[in-house]
């Protein structure tokens, strides 16, 4: 039983602990860090552990009271003790079963999130706009920093692309399943007959990346630079600072204007380039894998439509977990984690069974 592996984690705690009072170890910075590295690690599965156990002996205590005690109404309240703690003790089962999945190494990363129209004209570029800023109104609701990289604009306060970025801790963790081709229906602002029409916007989320993570070679970029221009096109700075990159290998294109700074766009572009080919990579590992061992949720390819924001209906359907909610305007001002919760616990589920672990 995967309880049993806990009892591994307490035990090597415990070792840890006794490692740590011994006066060579303490004597040497280097031994030390590792061990308490290696506690922090494990401590989260030790205390969840040891909560399990105070439930599970708090859960035999009661119901031996509830099938000794005579009275009938010590033995009504008894069993309902027991209700409950026997839906505490399922609760923290699952909780463990889930801290036994391999972590992402990404999930605590900075992201870049890129936004495009797709087909649609007009309509999918204010619908990439609504996007953009569902994304930002939940980043500030997380307490993140979310700040604009770069932007193509239209003339009706869309926008062909947008990439922004976003600063906080957990921001991939959460963000990572909105990869995907986006649908909207609805009476564009442009149709004066009423019509429902039918637009997408794709959204790309990828984790910024360490140097270490991803090589780049000098020789392989075509660095351009350009003036800055503001909304409408016009130009706002008198001297060059926005940056072009071109990733010739691969023909990706970057471009940072946002900065005030020459270096800061040329840094931030770098950044970004760095993380877009991180993902190129990630996605096609992930080709690679047999389909009988992919995650339904997964981190949803761009060429897979995920989701439809249904207007006329006040409806959003999630197509990989079957889940639909209302109240699109909330969720378009970023009222979107109970989205993102269904998404993380199928994503957990679908992991769980991979791994022959019991659901």
């Amino acid at each position: 039983m995967f309880a049993e592996k806990f009892a591994a984690y307490q035990k090597r705690y415990d070792d840890l602990h006794k490692l740590m009072e011994d006066p060579e170890v303490s004597m040497n910075p280097t031994r030390l860090r590792e061990i308490t590295r290696e506690v922090s690690d494990i401590e989260p599965k030790v205390e969840k552990y040891r909560e399990y156990l105070t439930t599970s002996e708090a859960l035999e205590r009661t119901l031996e009271l509830a099938r000794d005690e005579s009275d009938l109404e010590m033995r009504a309240l008894a069993q309902e003790e027991a209700e409950q703690l026997k839906t505490r003790q399922e609760k923290l089962l699952s909780e463990m079963r889930v801290m036994l999945l391999p972590q992402d190494p990404r999930d605590d990363k900075d992201i870049y999130v890129e936004i495009r129209a797709g087909t649609g004209g007009e309509e999918a570029a204010l619908f990439a706009a609504d996007l953009y800023r569902m994304y930002t109104r939940y980043g500030e609701r997380q307490g993140w920093k979310v700040a604009l990289v770069d932007e193509n604009r239209t003339g009706l306060k869309g926008f062909r692309e947008v990439v922004f970025e976003i600063k906080g801790k957990g921001a991939f963790s959460r963000l990572k399943y909105e990869s995907g081709v986006h649908r909207v229906q609805r009476v564009p602002l442009t149709e004066s007959s009423g019509r429902i029409h039918t637009s997408t916007a794709t959204v790309a989320v990828m984790a910024e990346v360490d140097d270490v993570e991803v090589e780049v070679r000098q020789e392989d970029l075509k660095i351009d630079i350009y003036h800055a221009s503001g909304h409408g096109g016009q130009n706002v700075q008198k001297v060059a600072t926005a940056v072009r990159i071109t990733h010739l290998p691969t023909g990706i294109v970057v471009a940072v204007q946002d900065e005030r700074s020459q270096l800061q766009n040329k840094l931030r572009a770098m950044s970004f380039l760095k993380a877009r080919l991180y993902e190129m990579e990630v996605e096609k590992q992930q080709r690679e894998i047999t389909e009988n061992r992919r995650s339904q949720v997964g981190s949803g390819e761009r060429a897979e439509k995920i989701r439809t924001y249904n207007f006329p209906q006040d409806r959003l359907t999630d197509h990989r977990i079957n889940l639909t909610e209302h109240n699109l305007p909330g969720i378009l001002d970023g009222d979107i984690d109970e989205i993102i919760d269904a998404l993380v616990l199928a994503d957990q589920e679908e992991k769980l069974k991979a791994a022959g672990v019991e659901v």
